[in-house]
């Protein structure tokens, strides 16, 4: 592959000139969301919540820090903190609103409170601070379990299109605000194919539906999209983050591991739209469902995806306690949007978990086989990442296996048969001296050689057995025929993928003090949370376990999917704090609305496909995302949603819009990880085994994202620069920034380069003989799903010539068409940087 040189300065410019037009039209700034203020207060609901989350930590029942206690109402009232209807005389209110940083600040630790929870405290204060005397604290929002709430009256009922924009809308009113119209049919279809499959539409896509955007035609559309196979792939890839797939161990020996077949079961049960409460319990207890298939075992791959530390000198219980571990705080995450790790080491600080939750927890995942073991007790170093795995069906390999096997087998007796021979001979061949040459043989075959044939040891005369054998044409034919059988007999091998297999006699299970294995505090057996629903009847296993967390009554796992499934179409959750419903986590902007949500899901048999159906075919979802001043001022953050969404892509998404843009994307699934390429030298380390990274040959480097192999001492590079993870642990929101090294990566990166060399090929195939401005607008649809304004059809154009004339400049003998090519490339090659191409608007 021929990668072309870097620019020069015209090209530099121009290209610098296009993305300062475009960038300056389509970015805006972030600043922090104010809300319309609320004229009354309600303790209950406005006040205690504020406090419990921000003051309950340094001034409550654990500590009170400067002797000042806010959880009781005479402490309160009886420290001056708080005078009645005297809100510029209450302490408490002034250092609520000290600017962060400021040494006084309260709180002191997190972020300082929105502006309309200390309006609401002001209210309150203002009002006479009224603390009931009959006043106990209501349960948190979370853990109470989800009702379908009422529809809410809205003054604008014609804008509603699913019960979605009744909560959104009333909210809106509420707050004096108006949604946004929808947007362009340009937006909206390329928004719902990146949110749906994660790859472009098509221009002939983008202008059948500019030609009849009516909504029939966009339901249509989208049942489409929900069909099709890459469906799974776009959704798989945030599933893969919470369940810290990679293909490596990690930690310093990270070596390779075979767990690709749970990828692709995730993107299969997607694909297939598997009830969400049985893609539950198939991954955390596929293996002890009755008569369990094949794929329901290889479903428990999402707990075999935990990071495996097999340095020298780990300590194999050390690793299978820190796997379990692993296991309760990523199952805590994922689904009961819960920061459990606290309960290791002593009871959760805010939430109502204790540390014999937690050590319960645990119980339900101790009785599996271990990861790792000595290789060799006598070195206690060494360490070999082993089992359970499971082989993989594959009638085809199985067959040749079995033929390759046979063939092995009837040349391994005749060589046998031949050794036997040479064996009856050997002497009087050692006893021809022009056999043995003492320059080249083996020392120990010289040694054995000058020795008579009634003193050889046993050993010895294996050794010059075997040395004759070398020597002998028809045993070397043969043993070359035997060395071929092996590798392909090697290569027919089923696949194998890693699996929980539970032991038959479960292991004894005890609190860890202070959070250390090797400190074993009170017994405890498996059981869920005292503060939660009720487990279900059944064994004290994983399968009992699943099926208490996809039960009806668990007020958490519903609420949390469903609003993990919103933040990936608008860029956050009703609930801002994926990872943590709990009280120091954020309130859901739309509370009602998220309950309704989780209902529909429970109600629709745990559907992802449907649910999703419904957000999209919203008028909230489709609004237009363009920000106006009022928004700006008012809601900037977009949290009452009041336009739509408008965020760069992922790491993965980025790269695939570029290979289908261009040309270049395949379409292939499944199967072992591919390597793309990335700088030479990056899988280098010490200790543990040692990668030669080639290059995925053809195609097979140009397939999604997805598929890219992640090896957590060195991830993929341009996935990094993008905010990808190494997976080291459950990732539930990634991180979104702007940095240089983006751009850079999107101009210099292979990758990148040969994508901008496709596109530019594309182009000019597709339309050949168009005149240059119809194919500019072709190559900018391509790009962003719209034709070009005539401003930024003009800088095009000049671009293309501007680079055009400095290739023909710097050498007069270039060719027009190698000029053409060239100035090509730098037009595909910023439109591909533009940041409307790498955003879903």
């Amino acid at each position: 592959m021929i990668f072309p040189q870097p620019q020069s300065t015209r090209w530099r410019f121009g290209h610098s000139l296009l993305l300062a037009v475009l960038w300056g039209t389509l970015c805006v700034s972030l600043p922090r969301v104010t809300f319309a203020e609320d004229t009354t207060s309600d303790f209950g609901r406005d006040i205690y919540p504020v406090l419990q989350k921000a003051c309950f930590e340094c001034h409550g029942a654990e500590q009170q820090k400067g002797g000042l206690r806010l959880d009781q109402r005479e402490e309160l009232l009886d420290s001056g903190t708080v005078v009645p209807g005297q809100p510029n005389d209450s302490e408490l209110l002034r250092r609520l609103m000290l600017p962060k940083g400021h040494a006084e600040i309260m709180p002191a630790i997190g972020n300082p409170l929105e502006k309309q929870e200390v309006a609401a405290i002001h209210q309150w204060i203002t009002d006479g601070a009224h603390w009931p005397d009959d006043f106990t604290p209501p349960p948190h929002w979370a853990y109470v379990k989800p009702a379908r709430p009422t529809l809410p009256h809205v003054a604008n009922p014609t804008w509603i299109k699913s019960p979605i924009d009744a909560f959104v809308l009333h909210r809106l009113e509420r707050e004096g605000l108006a949604p946004s119209p929808p947007a362009s049919p340009e937006k909206r279809i390329r928004r719902v194919y990146y949110d749906l499959i994660g790859l472009p539409p098509t221009p002939q896509e983008v202008n059948d539906f500019v030609a009849d955007p009516s909504d029939q035609h966009y339901a249509q559309i989208v049942d489409q999209l929900l069909a099709r196979p890459q469906f799974g792939e776009r959704w798989a890839r945030p599933w893969l983050d919470l369940a810290r797939y990679a293909d490596s161990h990690g930690f310093q020996r990270d070596d390779l591991r075979d767990i690709w077949p749970y990828r692709d079961w995730v993107i299969q049960a997607m694909n297939d739209d598997m009830p969400f409460d049985q893609f539950t319990i198939e991954q955390i207890a596929g293996d002890l469902l009755p008569d369990a298939s094949e794929s329901q075992r290889v479903a428990t791959g999402f707990h075999r995806c935990a990071p495996t530390n097999c340095e020298a000198g780990s300590l194999p219980e050390e690793t299978r306690a820190e796997q379990i571990i692993d296991r309760v705080n990523t199952t805590g995450s994922v689904w009961l949007g819960t920061t459990l790790e606290c309960c290791q080491c002593h009871d959760h600080k805010y939430d109502p978990f204790s540390s014999r939750d937690y050590y319960r927890l645990l119980a339900f995942f101790n009785s599996t086989k271990r990861e790792a073991d000595l290789t060799n007790p006598k070195t206690p170093s060494s360490i070999q990442f082993q089992g359970p795995s499971m082989p993989l069906a594959n009638p085809e390999r199985e067959t040749r296996h079995a033929e390759l096997t046979e063939q092995r087998s009837e040349i391994d007796q005749q060589q046998q048969a031949r050794r036997k021979v040479l064996d009856d001979t050997l002497v009087d061949w050692v006893a021809d001296a022009t056999h043995i040459d003492v320059k080249s043989a083996p020392k120990p075959v010289i040694a054995a050689a000058k020795k008579v044939a009634e003193e050889w040891t046993e050993k010895e005369r294996t050794t010059l057995l075997d040395y004759y054998a070398k020597q002998d044409k028809p045993s070397q034919k043969r043993q070359k025929k035997l060395n071929q059988l092996d590798k392909q007999i090697k290569e027919a091998e089923p696949d194998t993928t890693l699996v929980m297999i539970e032991l038959e006699k479960p292991r004894s299970n005890y609190i860890y003090v202070r959070g250390d294995y090797k400190t074993k505090g009170d017994q405890v057996e498996p059981g869920t949370p005292e503060h939660l629903h009720p487990m279900p009847d059944g064994p004290p296993n994983r399968l009992t376990l699943a099926r208490w967390l996809v039960a009806r009554d668990n007020p958490l796992v519903a609420r949390v999917v469903v609003n993990r499934w919103w933040a990936q179409l608008f860029g956050q959750g009703l609930v801002t704090t994926e990872e943590d419903f709990g009280i120091k986590g954020e309130p859901p902007t739309h509370p009602e609305l998220l309950d309704w949500l989780a209902v529909e899901l429970m109600d629709n048999g745990w559907s992802r496909k449907q649910l999703l159906r419904e957000i999209v075919l919203s008028a909230t979802y489709q609004q237009s995302s363009r920000i106006t001043p009022k928004l700006r001022q008012i809601d900037d953050q977009n949290k009452l949603l009041a336009r739509g969404p408008r965020f760069r892509m992922d790491a993965e998404m980025i790269r695939d819009n570029a290979l289908a843009t261009s040309g270049l994307l395949s379409d292939k699934q499944f199967g072992p990880p591919i390597r793309p390429y990335q700088p030479p030298g990056i899988w280098t380390k010490v200790g543990g085994q040692r990668y030669n990274y080639q290059v995925s040959p053809g195609s097979e480097q140009h397939r999604r994202g997805i598929y890219v192999v992640l090896k957590r001492g060195s991830p993929y590079p341009s996935f990094l620069n993008f905010d990808g993870t190494a997976r080291l642990a459950c990732t539930v929101e990634r991180s979104r920034t702007n940095t240089p090294l983006q751009a850079l990566t999107l101009l210099n990166d292979p990758v990148y380069v040969e994508a901008a060399q496709a596109l530019a090929s594309r182009v000019r195939a597709d339309r050949p003989d168009a005149e240059l401005h119809a194919q500019l607008q072709y190559a900018f649809q391509l790009c962003t799903a719209r034709q070009p304004n005539q401003a930024e059809l003009a800088t095009l154009e000049q671009l293309y010539y501007a680079q055009f004339q400095a290739e023909r400049a710097g050498d007069d003998s270039l060719n027009e068409e190698n000029a053409k090519n060239a100035a090509w490339y730098a037009v595909a090659t910023a439109l591909l940087n533009l940041h409307e191409t790498i955003t879903k608007d």
